[in-house]
Parts: C-alpha cells; structure tokens; sequence
C-alpha cells in the first residue's frame, strides 16, 4: 500500500471513529431514558375456534411472548364464528405454555407467567359485529381494555383483531358515551387497532367514527406462511406446545401478522405505518373502502366513506421478505420449549449501530452528497457465534431509492453515499447480522435517513 493510501485509509478510520462517538454521545441520554419504552404494549382478541390458525398464531406469540407486553387476549366472535361461549380454546393453550414456561424462562428474561396470562384470558362480545354492541353490553373483554386504556402508561396500546372487532368497539361505545370530548379525542390518540382481514360490521364503524384512530387492515396475511413440512419438522415435533399445534384448515397462521408487526422496535416503528416490518408493511396515507371478507356480505359499504391503513403496493412480499428471519426465529423458541439448559440452544444476536445499543430505530439527518459512515461495532452473539453482515437500502420504504451506493456492505463498517439530488428524500437501510447458529438467527437495525 503506499504511503498515500495509507494516510487515506488512517483518517478514514479516524473519522469512523468520530463520527461513532459523536452520534453515540447525542443520543446516550435519548437511549437511557427510553430504553425500556419500545416493548409494545397489546391486547388481542381472538375468534378463536372457526378456524385453527388463531390457535396456532397464539402458540407462536407465547413463545414470542418476552418480545411484548401481553395485556389481554379476549375469546371473541367473527364473521366465521358469530357467536361465542367461553375460552376453552385459549385456556387448554395457556395450560400447555405453563408446562413449557420453566424452559422458555431459561433462555430469555420476560415470559410473563402462566397464571398472568390466564387472568388476562377473558371472554369478550358473544355475538356477531355491532348487533352485540351497545348500552349495557359491555362484556369482562369490553372492560379489560377500558382498565388498560386507563392505565398511567405513555406507551401507545395496540388492539388486535383476529377475528371480528366487536369487543373493542364496545369499549369504544362505552368511552364514546360516558367520557367527555376532550377526554375521548385523547384516548384515541393513546390506542391503535390491526384488523387481520375484516371480520365483522364493528370494525368499519370503528374506523368511521373515530377517524383520527390509527387503523390498519391488512389483507395480505395469506402470503408469507412456512410449508407444512417446516412444520411437522421444526414445530409440531416439539414437545407439549407443539402437540397442541394443530394442523391447517385452510391457511397457516393467518393473524400472526398482527403482532409480527410489534416485535421488532429496532426494525420498525409500529406507529409509522410505511416503514416496514415482519407484520408487513402499509401505505402512508389512510385509503377509502378497503372491504373485508365475503362473510361480510357487503356490511362494510353501508359506512361508506371509511378510511384505514391499508397493504403498501408489495402486499405480501412486504411479509415474505424476512422469511427466513421470522422462520428461524420461532424454530428456535421452539427448541427452548424443550430445552432446559441455556448452553444447549442457539440465541439471537444483538446489533449496534454508531454505539447504540437499545432497540430502536436510529434516525439520523444528512445533506445531499454527504458520506455517512455506519458502524456495527459492539454487535455481539451470546453464545459466542461468529457474526455475519449486511447493510441495505430497503428500497420500497425510502422515497430516494435510485442511486444510494454502501460501500462494503457486507463489512462491520460502511459508508453511504447519499445522492446529490436526494434533497427532502428519506433513505432507509437495515443492517442485518445473522449468527452460524443451528438455526441461524437474525438481529435487524434500521438507520432511517433524512436529507436535507
């Protein structure tokens, strides 16, 4: 190398270095006061037994239940299932976790316990869509959320429907109609609701009487599933939980998305919709008329004109992209259901970015022609792994995706190169660091740049 090149590649260095310091000293203080505020906080509700991908959608969120706060998951109806008598389903499941829990807790801080979970497993609306909605039919489901939504909590809370939405629009009812204007327009502020489809009439009164609500639907759930071999391989075969896996009726796991979409902090943030995640990813303004499923029967056009978040342009792909991320994941959790020894399963990698450790999207501000140096110094594996990198421009969820070149992406360090007509343009890349595992596990980060 001669001597030229060597200064070069000295105060290349150098300046890495500055630039690491310099980004982790601005936001030390952001990092240590907001740490622990990007696990979610959800509440499900279920039409649990019409088909039995619910069931096996909340196999793999108790094994995923460390990564989110579980505050309720309510055994409600749907347009597939429209009435309801107790939580069997839920219960026979939440018996099956308490027997796994003891392993589970070896391997991550976070399982909530057996006997939580049971006491936040209620039943909700017994009827189908807004006919069981109404003065005096608030339900146990209808009143949990109230209590949650009154919590002294800053977090947003988030409310899914895996079937129908009639437990969640009767607690909205019962706020709309017994709390003032000022009190109700903050609560709205305060909840968000994913729809997995649309299964009943309550959904689209929510999303048309309350339309500054963060709604979003999401119709591309069918497109991302693991082959039913990876199943009887990776999953049934494992244990007591994954007896209870039951075999697919139609599609695998339909509603999963639902909290896919929470789980990854440092991959997206749930609240900015166009970002992109493992639940998908969706357009960046509310659209009109996005109708659910044909058991509706055309309910959804008598609330015309409605407006939710709907799938972005790349529907299901926005899923099936991390594949084998998500695949490998929940392999994994699987193994620690029936390992009770640390040492003897694999664990995920934690990525660092410019020094930051917590998980969270970093957002960073840059000029038109800049070089931004990126670091992954400090990323770790616990188990000792040999660490893999990957630096890339998530094309899809930046607005300038036309000429970002990242030099060396698959170094620990790299540098952007930011266009010079990228003025007033966003440009996201994840760095992606995947371990030699058995299996391989993914840690994601997302710089989130914006050009001035």
């Amino acid at each position: 190398m001669s001597s030229n090149k060597k200064m070069m590649h000295f105060i290349g260095l150098f300046i890495l270095s500055l630039a690491v310091a310099s980004c982790s000293s601005n936001m030390r203080k952001t990092e240590s006061d907001h740490a622990q505020a990007f696990k979610a906080r959800v509440i499900h509700t279920t039409d649990m037994g019409a088909d039995p991908d619910d069931q096996q959608s909340l196999i793999r969120q108790l094994v995923m239940a460390n990564e989110i706060d579980i505050e309720g998951i309510i055994t409600s109806t749907g347009c597939w299932k429209k009435s309801q008598q107790d939580t069997t389903y839920v219960d026979k499941i939440l018996q099956v976790y308490s027997q796994v829990y003891p392993n589970l807790t070896q391997h991550a801080q976070g399982f909530p316990t057996p006997e939580f979970l049971q006491s936040v497993s209620v039943m909700g609306q017994t009827g189908y869509g807004m006919s069981d909605v109404g003065t005096g039919k608030n339900s146990a489901g209808s009143d949990l959320i109230i209590a949650a939504i009154d919590k002294k909590d800053p977090r947003p809370l988030w409310l899914t429907c895996w079937g129908g939405c009639n437990t969640i629009a009767q607690s909205l009812w019962d706020l709309k109609n017994n709390r003032s204007a000022t009190e109700l327009a903050e609560i709205i502020k305060r909840i968000r609701v994913y729809d997995v489809l649309g299964q009943d009439d309550a959904g689209t009164w929510i999303a048309k009487t309350f339309p500054e609500l963060l709604y979003i639907r999401s119709l591309a759930v069918y497109s991302w599933q693991p082959s039913d071999e990876y199943l009887v391989e990776h999953i049934q075969s494992h244990g007591a939980l994954g007896s209870a896996y039951p075999n697919r009726q139609w599609a695998t796991e339909g509603d999963t998305p639902a909290f896919l979409h929470l789980i990854n902090p440092a991959l997206n943030d749930p609240d900015k919709v166009a970002q992109g995640g493992w639940g998908g990813r969706f357009a960046e303004k509310k659209q009109p008329a996005i109708r659910g499923m044909k058991c509706m029967k055309g309910e959804d056009e008598l609330y015309d004109p409605y407006y939710m978040y709907g799938d972005a342009a790349e529907g299901g792909k926005a899923i099936s992209r991390w594949q084998t991320a998500y695949n490998n994941d929940f392999q994994a959790r699987m193994d620690w259901t029936i390992t009770p020894q640390y040492e003897d399963a694999n664990h995920h990698p934690h990525a660092v970015v410019n020094g930051i450790k917590s998980e969270k999207v970093v957002y960073l501000t840059a000029k038109a022609g800049d070089s931004i140096l990126l670091s992954a110094s400090g990323s770790y594996d616990p188990d000792g792994d040999k660490i893999q990198y990957s630096w890339e421009l998530y094309k899809e969820a930046s607005s300038d995706n036309s000429d970002v070149a990242i030099l060396q992406p698959s170094n620990v360090n790299t540098q952007l190169m930011i266009p010079t007509d990228a003025k007033g343009k966003d440009i996201h890349i994840i760095l992606t660091i995947v371990d030699d595992g058995e299996p391989n596990l993914y840690a994601h980060r997302r710089i989130a740049i914006s050009v001035k």
